[in-house]
């Protein structure tokens, strides 16, 4: 696999780290499922961009792990067959209609259908060890009914980038940006990075999972007691194409017009989900061999093959059109939360 300059020089700024694997998954689907928080259940309550193996499905039973189950991966990974997932961003114009917001490719993946960027970081600065996700393994960060700043500090690590060019990686906030971006608007979505050592889930799907005891997993900050396991730092970067939305005239009176599709306004919902899925034991390989950006250590495929790889959406709605209200919200139905503009 062949990273060019720039995508070199973001990855390595972005992170500030000596080891790290940076990639791309394209867009499977976008569907109303969410085997994590509402197995079993199609539709589920709000929309979902979902990356990553065909196997994803409405249930995912832990037993049978994606590997075993899927036939294709839009990763350029080849051996990563994990599913990585966000809420969906949309446009609420002055008259209360709502428009999808496209993804955008980032830097160095120009020829992806959308999906996000991928990251998994071992160690920051100093050389250590970590324990790579096992089968059946995952977790979810961020609360999608946080509507407060101070509910979105539990998770200091669900920004916002207002992009002033596809390179921007400074200026991160918990809200979502109040100005036009004129490079569209990064969600960044950072995971916690100690683990319990025992429980591959949890009922929240965030408790046998935790942030460092004290300081950050890029300042090295001890694992507390409860969780002493060190797990790699699971990042996606997810570009919305903002652009198209920037013409203020269209904005409501009462500012900021994305919502995401749990219907939030403030950003401070922002979350992600993960069901951990490479082959064998390939993601421990890449973290022992401190691969940066590059690493010999896994089987590839082209942006192009991983493009060929996608699931029909198993809810059938309109998702793309001008819509009076979000897929899965009807007249009376928004949380406490959203906001109606009028």
């Amino acid at each position: 696999m062949h990273w060019n300059s720039i995508a070199t020089a973001l990855a390595l700024s972005a992170s500030g780290a000596d080891a790290l694997l940076r990639f791309s998954c394209s867009q499977l689907v976008l569907d109303r499922l969410d085997p994590l928080v509402n197995p079993g259940s199609a539709p589920a309550p709000h929309l979902h961009q979902i990356v990553g193996g065909n196997a994803f499905n409405i249930t995912m039973d832990p037993a049978k792990p994606p590997p075993t189950q899927a036939t294709c991966t839009t990763c350029t990974f080849a051996d990563d067959f994990s599913n990585y997932w966000t809420a969906v961003l949309y446009f609420q114009a002055k008259n209360g209609s709502y428009k999808r917001v496209p993804l955008k490719p980032n830097s160095g993946f120009e020829q992806a259908m959308g999906g996000m960027t991928i990251y998994y970081t071992p160690y920051i600065g100093t050389k250590q060890s970590v324990t790579a996700f096992k089968p059946g393994f995952r977790m979810l960060i961020g609360q999608q009914g946080y509507r407060t700043k101070e509910e979105a500090q539990r998770f200091r690590q669900l920004t916002y980038t207002c992009l002033q060019t596809i390179m921007t990686r400074t200026g991160e906030t918990l809200d979502m940006p109040k100005s036009p971006c004129p490079a569209g608007i990064m969600t960044n979505v950072r995971f916690p990075t100690c683990w319990d050592g025992k429980n591959l889930d949890s009922p929240d799907h965030t408790s046998h999972v935790a942030y460092p005891s004290s300081g950050t997993f890029e300042n090295n900050g001890p694992c507390p007691a409860t969780h002493p396991v060190k797990i790699p730092q699971l990042f996606y970067e997810v570009i919305w194409d903002t652009t198209k939305f920037n013409d203020k005239s269209l904005w409501p009176a009462s500012g900021q017009p994305f919502v995401w599709s749990q219907g939030d306004a403030t950003g401070f919902g922002n979350h992600g989900d993960y069901v951990f899925g490479w082959k064998d034991d390939a993601l421990q390989k890449a973290m022992d061999t401190n691969c940066n950006i590059n690493c010999p250590a896994l089987k590839t495929q082209s942006i192009a093959v991983g493009n060929k790889c996608a699931n029909k959406a198993r809810v059938h709605e309109d998702i793309d059109g001008w819509l009076t209200e979000l897929p899965g919200f009807s007249s009376g139905d928004h949380k406490e939360g959203m906001r109606i503009r009028k």
